[in-house]
């Protein structure tokens, strides 16, 4: 985990921090060290220097114990998860398999690529057989409901590949929003990444954050584009980068970090449930 030299000595101190409850607790120095973030010797100079938060509140004092199954830490305000029992993968999943951990259809399915591992792992929401890219597998039930439902806003970025030559007209029009057959919609953003001068096929990338089914290629075929290739490139904080297709790879500390601290910010509601 990457740290800076800020501290925060601004942020509030924990006023209901009962010692009593906590003594039966981890050293807080010790459980920083047992997650990777630094040896116990550099975290309790992050500790004392007030670079660290438990449910929230800046704790300074060494002899700070708490609860891995329950308590939430921070170190520069990017989240730690504390349970070694989590894991959390990246695939890049090829075209032709399901978003499924056992397809009734016979079809290829995720269990190739978690078969590996000794956790039940299942998928942070789902690409269409036919669409590639990102994909988030994981054993932490409470991550992914916050990731994979539209509620909690988390975006994603998609690359497609189009007929025909995408307009700035067009790009404004999914922007500002069209109409479909389940109801209004809008990109986030969107631009063009590459169209021919006489036609033939556009890249485009979409960022959105709705959930509903093959959202991207129903609005691409709205406006005249229909999708030849999607991939999504991107999901929340993680990027897919140069992980190719079918492989699969742990998160870093620094991708978990970030991606545990957007769950753990995220509002209970949304106006906007797509």
């Amino acid at each position: 985990m990457t740290h800076d030299n800020t501290t925060n000595d601004s942020a509030p101190r924990d006023p209901n921090f009962n010692p009593e409850a906590a003594a039966d607790g981890v050293r807080l120095q010790k459980v920083l060290a047992s997650a990777g973030v630094a040896s116990r010797r550099v975290s309790e100079d992050l500790i004392t220097s007030g670079r660290v938060r438990v449910n929230g509140k800046v704790v300074t004092e060494l002899g700070r114990r708490v609860h891995p199954e329950t308590d939430q830490v921070a170190v520069d305000n990017v989240a730690v998860q504390l349970d070694t029992t989590r894991r959390y993968l990246m695939l890049n999943k090829p075209v032709g398999v399901v978003s499924s951990m056992q397809d009734e259809s016979g079809r290829p399915d995720l269990r190739e690529f978690t078969d590996q591992f000794d956790e039940r792992l299942f998928n942070v929401g789902r690409l269409d057989a036919q669409t590639s890219g990102l994909l988030i597998l994981t054993n932490d039930g409470d991550l992914a409901h916050v990731l994979a439902h539209p509620s909690f806003g988390v975006s994603k970025t998609y690359i497609a590949k189009v007929e025909g030559r995408v307009s700035p007209q067009t790009i404004g029009q999914l922007q500002s929003g069209i109409e479909l057959d389940d109801g209004p919609i809008h990109a986030d953003r969107a631009r063009i990444l590459t169209t021919p001068p006489g036609g033939g096929y556009s890249m485009v990338e979409l960022t959105l954050h709705s959930g509903r089914n093959r959202i991207v290629r129903r609005m691409l075929d709205a406006v005249g584009h229909p999708v030849v290739d999607l991939v999504r490139r991107q999901f929340g904080p993680l990027n897919l980068g140069t992980l190719q297709q079918g492989a699969v790879r742990e998160l870093t500390r620094d991708e978990l970090g970030q991606l545990l601290t957007v769950s753990r910010q995220a509002p209970t509601a949304r106006p906007d449930t797509e």
